[in-house]
């Protein structure tokens, strides 16, 4: 996997913590710098942890699978990208999220609820020539970025972007992992 493409997948992957940064911003009038900080600190490092979790666990299971590993990098970022995708056209009311948002143990749960599907794509990462050191560092870092951005942008302008946002993101893996089965079949046949 090339570097482009580990940005790409950073950056789709982003879009969950995007989506709830907004609207954790949207639960603080006055924005103090604590709480823009916060959010990224969370997302980004649970955003790095998890693909490096999944990265090895697949490491693990590689000599297993390694017959048909594009197809699982197919399925879990099908899935992924498609439950995104379907959550950003959902119609479901927001939850209001209450100005005590930003404690330790509310952004622990978020952090971990946005961060199941980059386990999932450190699975997927083990399957590929995929530097996980940078892999993580790049991810973890565009998370940290978008996470704070998104803060600011729900303060400002609510929650306008959001399932576009989270849309985008989706697409982005659904993207990545038909590349991933299109490349496979190419080059190796079914």
């Amino acid at each position: 996997m090339s570097l482009p493409e580990i940005v790409i997948v950073a950056a789709g992957l982003a879009m969950d913590a995007f989506a709830v940064s907004i609207t954790l911003g949207l639960s603080s009038k006055n924005l103090r710098a604590k709480e823009i900080i916060i959010p990224g600190i969370y997302f980004g490092s649970f955003q790095a942890i998890m693909p490096a979790i999944g990265y090895f666990a697949g490491t693990y299971l590689s000599a297993v699978i390694k017959d048909f590993d594009h197809w699982i990098a197919f399925i879990l970022l099908g899935l992924i990208g498609g439950k995104m995708i379907k959550d950003s056209l959902s119609e479901e009311p927001e939850k209001k999220i209450s100005e005590k948002s930003f404690t330790c143990a509310k952004m622990l749960v978020l952090a971990l609820a946005t961060s199941i599907d980059a386990l999932a794509v450190g699975i997927a990462f083990a399957f590929f020539d995929v530097h996980i050191i940078i892999a993580v560092t790049i991810t973890g870092t565009i998370t940290l970025l978008i996470s704070m951005c998104g803060v600011k942008i729900g303060s400002m302008f609510g929650t306008k972007f959001k399932s576009k946002a989270e849309f985008s993101g989706g697409v982005v893996l659904v993207i990545i992992g038909l590349k991933i089965a299109a490349e496979h079949l190419l080059f190796n046949g079914p």
